[in-house]
């Protein structure tokens, strides 16, 4: 450890010389409270903090994409971004010339089974007279169950279009598959839709009664986060609002985007309050550990090295090197390096490094 020893009123004479000319020291005030001060610091238990940027996103689970299942032209749409629905609501209609196809298809499969039921039945009645064979009856009796799967095929068809067997109709009703909030809307009346190489959705609608925030994590944090850990959120839009959750996944993959790991925190949003892109921080709260707790002013970085000034004796002082385990806007929490009780340079340890190279 190096040691500097001076006294205080020589710092100050040599500090001052080149803009005070010749003036008599007499009239120079005293250089202690000029330019060193000290503060006696104290060991504490503080807990450990890591502030991550975040976003607000709605759970993917809870969100569905609205693609239309049959291709054709958007009659209405009744829902705009913002919008509160729910499950099996009609938001929209759609005509298509497949839901005719559709129901065409059932119309002939339900001819098919009505006279396959017609022949099973009279085969029935020649095997009981023994005019038709028992292989010759087996056959009928497959094609008759072949020909029933067929219109139970169609019929389902029709269902998962919006239809029932007696419909006649060619417009399609578009509903909403879950409760929620349509964060988007992707199309408009008269626009046409395509059932299978449609890149826009007609609409997208998220359930945000509870909602996620994902914070950015670098891997070389990762040691400090653990599953469980206590977060508060903070979120752009509500300044002084301050949410608290725990952490429930850490991400097995590193973002090859941000090259960083996703930590999640899921959160009650019972009002909606908070919305889907928002941007939030996450604070994370660590294990307790003992530090000594000393100004920003005190901590002074050269290179590798970092140090603080303590006071030996009145107007000398020396070089501590020290560890710094957490750095915050006004004090600095110091794990080694620095005794319970040591008068710690305050303001003016910038003046004695400079003057430590003299």
């Amino acid at each position: 450890m190096n040691r500097i020893a001076f006294t205080v009123a020589a710092f100050t004479a040599v500090l001052l010389s080149g803009c005070r000319g010749n003036e008599p020291p007499a009239q120079t005030a005293t250089p202690k409270q000029q330019v060193v001060e000290t503060v006696t610091v104290h060991r504490r238990q503080v807990a450990s903090q890591l502030v991550l940027p975040a976003r607000v996103t709605a759970n993917p689970t809870e969100m569905v994409h609205i693609y239309p299942l049959i291709s054709g032209r958007v009659l209405s749409l009744r829902i705009l971004p913002g919008q509160e629905v729910h499950k099996g609501e009609t938001i929209g209609t759609l005509q298509s010339s497949e839901a005719a196809q559709a129901r065409s298809d059932y119309e002939k499969a339900k001819i098919e089974v009505d006279r396959a039921d017609l022949q099973l039945n009279r085969a029935r009645e020649l095997l009981a007279h023994e005019v038709l064979s028992q292989r010759e009856f087996d056959d009928l009796k497959a094609l008759d169950a072949a020909d029933h799967s067929e219109m139970e095929r169609a019929r389902q068809t029709l269902h998962m279009l919006g239809f029932n067997e007696n419909d006649t109709t060619d417009v399609v009703p578009i509903t909403a598959p879950i409760s929620g909030a349509v964060l988007d809307v992707g199309t408009g009346p008269g626009e046409l839709q395509r059932s299978l190489d449609n890149a826009t959705a007609i609409a997208t609608i998220a359930d945000i009664d509870s909602i996620w925030v994902v914070g950015d994590l670098y891997p070389r944090d990762q040691g400090e986060v653990h599953v469980g850990q206590t977060a508060a959120i903070t979120v752009n839009g509500y300044p002084g609002m301050t949410l608290h959750g725990a952490v429930s996944n850490i991400s097995d993959a590193v973002d090859p985007t941000s090259l960083t790991l996703k930590v999640r925190v899921v959160l009650s949003n019972p009002q909606h309050r908070l919305k889907p892109d928002m941007y939030a921080n996450m604070m994370l709260t660590g294990a307790r550990q003992d530090v000594i707790q000393v100004p920003s002013t005190s901590v002074i970085q050269n290179g590798r090295e970092t140090f603080v000034f303590v006071q030996t004796a009145p107007g000398k002082y020396e070089r501590r090197n020290v560890t710094v385990a957490n750095t915050g806007a006004e004090t600095d929490d110091v794990a080694q390096g620095l005794n319970d009780g040591d008068q710690v340079v305050s303001q003016g340890a910038e003046l004695l490094r400079e003057a430590e190279g003299q």
